[in-house]
């Protein structure tokens, strides 16, 4: 192939080491300028393709380039937007040709989770279906943790970090003060359908008494008896119970605990608020005390505490991203793969998207205990590695010291589009 220039985009709800991710890529593109020209990066992920609204990198410092590896969210923007089918919603591919065309794009990656590779996958089918010549690489992002065909997604590892951390100091927290205060604390995580968030709040306690005592998982139907059952029994034991559940944990309906009945831009049901909701259910029932908190946003973007494998995943996908295009590998992702447990060691492999797209990968049902509000060792085996390490971001005056690229847009060339 000859040089060509190649696009990058963030789609989807951004991580703590996305940026990791999108640095050591266009760090992997400069290195290769006899067959990668420049990077463009699209404003508000696929958005800035249809609309043209492109961002040169070649503009940024490597200095700027390589502090996207200590900072947090998506330096380009990110969007919820998925494309229709090429049959319904052709015209939406002849544009994203139209703009390939007119800046010589000859590569494409797309960095996000499970409907980025379905994108990913139709953006690759166009050089048959419109013969237009393109590579099409996913690159694998999702702090949900439930994409296929990866033993785990960058971005899971930091969340699982601050998620665990945060339970293990809340439990000192609560267990200083049940005595004469609260005796129910909740931490609603997030986890649509894969309780993995959920479970890596498990990995605070390594000894019994020690918080968590309950996981709610979205892969175990909540029983409303069993768990009030369970929740007096721990306060009774141990003076207090704190809790961890999941935003997607559903009822014997099918229903989500905590569905808003409104949908997002990927057409996925709304959530939140099932943590106040465990927590109303526990005072209704028992009368005890309770605190609430959800980890929301601060979980996603919480870089000064991420886990230093989970940044050395996030580079490599995205080192590997470029070499895999470079060698002509169309509609793939680059994937992690595990070798050993102890000591951890894994590689980057590869992935077919058409196995890739559209698969949700749930906890396994052993990697969850037989009463269904805990996690089995097997399943500790598989989180501890993924939450190892440090990798702390430079600090100044007191905070942490992140980069703001320029982001300067490419001239337009095309006539105005509307989404």
């Amino acid at each position: 192939m000859p040089k060509r220039n190649a696009f990058y985009a963030q789609s989807g709800g951004v991580t703590a080491v996305i940026n990791a991710t999108a640095g050591a890529l266009i760090e992997a593109a400069r290195a290769h300028p006899d067959r990668i020209g420049k990077v463009y990066a699209g404003r508000n992920g696929i958005i800035g393709a249809l609309t043209e609204d492109l961002i040169d990198t070649s503009l940024e410092s490597t200095n700027d380039i390589a502090r996207l590896r200590h900072t947090p969210a998506g330096a380009f923007g990110s969007c919820r937007y998925k494309l229709k089918s090429l049959e319904t919603h052709r015209a939406q591919y002849e544009r994203l040709i139209e703009v390939f065309r007119a800046h010589d794009i000859g590569y494409f990656f797309y960095n996000g989770g499970g409907d980025s590779a379905d994108t990913c996958l139709k953006v690759s089918q166009l050089s048959a279906a419109m013969g237009y010549p393109i590579v099409a690489v996913h690159v694998p992002k999702t702090v949900d943790n439930d994409l296929p065909l990866t033993d785990c997604c960058p971005g899971f590892g930091s969340v699982a970090k601050y998620v665990a951390v945060s339970m293990r100091e809340a439990g000192f927290d609560v267990a200083s003060m049940a005595k004469t205060s609260t005796k129910v604390f909740v931490l609603e995580v997030m986890g649509r359908h894969a309780g993995w968030i959920t479970a890596a709040c498990g990995l605070a306690s390594e000894q019994a008494g020690e918080a968590p005592h309950l996981l709610l998982f979205p892969e175990i139907v909540f029983d409303q008896e069993s768990f009030l059952a369970r929740v007096k029994e721990c306060v009774e034991r141990h003076g207090y119970c704190a809790i961890a559940v999941s935003e997607g944990l559903r009822g014997a309906d099918g229903k989500f605990l905590a569905e808003a009945g409104t949908m997002d831009a990927f057409g996925h049901a709304q959530l939140g608020g099932v943590g106040p909701r465990i927590a109303q259910l526990v005072s209704e029932k028992h009368g005890y005390k309770y605190h609430w908190a959800v980890a929301d946003y601060l979980q996603r973007a919480a870089r000064h505490i991420a886990s230093k494998t989970d940044v050395e995943q996030a580079v490599a996908v995205g080192r590997a991203a470029v070499e895999l295009a470079l060698a002509g590998k169309n509609a793939v992702m680059a994937s992690i793969v595990r070798l050993a447990d102890s000591p951890y060691r894994w590689e980057v492999g590869v992935a077919e998207l058409k196995d890739v797209a559209n698969v949700e990968k749930k906890m396994p049902r052993e990697f969850i205990t037989a009463d269904g509000f805990g996690i089995t060792e097997a399943c500790r085996a598989y989180l501890a590695p993924l939450i190892a390490g440090e990798d702390y971001p430079p600090y100044r005056n007191g905070l942490p010291d992140y980069v703001r690229l320029k982001n300067v847009a490419v001239v337009k060339k095309l006539a105005a589009y509307t989404i």
